[in-house]
């Protein structure tokens, strides 16, 4: 499988042909929905969630399809069976590459403001997984071979972060949801990062806005 990122918390996975998107947010590259098979979408932040350029998409290619937490689906019901609703526990097949959904509810920013739903995917098959939280630390009920890691948030401190990434153990840990730090601070955070988990056998590693990396 390979990985893009595109910007922020967007990913692109490719394996055997078929491209997976996961959360195109307004922060994410333009381009980042071309050539895609399918979209998953954690929850309804516009940093994760730019819903006309996903309609965009769909309206470009009648062959889209979409799977997404209550909360998307129903903003995109106009587009019918094209768009599935997930919550956690429920597993679904894109082609040959399985998706299990964890997860329930976006991390608690202060008690004053409202929580919205949130899901994480697990993508891949016995070969590798890897694990997009949304905004979230949610824990799969089964290991992860590639975290994806939301770095940086209003709803998060990098201690969480690391103990995140301890708790769950992953072979890869990938950074994302850094649009919100400059070039000190993405720097900051991987040292912090890198430090914090060195003795857990991971490997941290932050990969650049449209580069991309081999899971192998």
């Amino acid at each position: 499988m390979r990985l893009t990122r595109c910007g922020h918390a967007c990913v692109r996975l490719e394996q055997d042909g078929i491209v997976i998107v996961i959360d195109p947010g307004v922060y994410s590259d333009p381009h980042a929905l071309d050539g895609a098979d399918a979209v998953l979408v954690t929850h309804e932040h516009v940093d994760h969630f730019a819903e006309p350029v996903l309609r965009a998409a769909a309206e470009a290619d009648p062959a889209l399809r979409i799977w997404a937490d209550r909360s998307v689906a129903d903003r995109l019901g106009d587009l019918g069976g094209r768009v599935a609703v997930v919550g956690d526990g429920d597993a679904f097949d894109i082609e040959r590459i399985g998706i299990e959904v964890h997860g329930e509810l976006h991390a608690e920013t202060h008690p004053d403001l409202p929580r919205v739903t949130n899901v994480g995917f697990l993508v891949g098959n016995t070969d590798g997984t890897v694990f997009h939280p949304g905004d979230a630390f949610t824990v799969p009920t089964r290991p992860v071979d590639t975290l994806l890691v939301p770095v940086h948030g209003p709803w998060s401190k990098t201690g969480e972060v690391i103990d995140y990434v301890r708790e769950i153990k992953p072979r890869r840990a990938l950074s994302i949801h850094d649009g919100g730090l400059s070039e000190g601070g993405n720097a900051l955070v991987d040292g912090l990062l890198g430090a914090g988990v060195r003795d857990s056998a991971t490997d941290y590693a932050r990969v650049a806005p449209g580069a991309g990396i081999e899971l192998t």
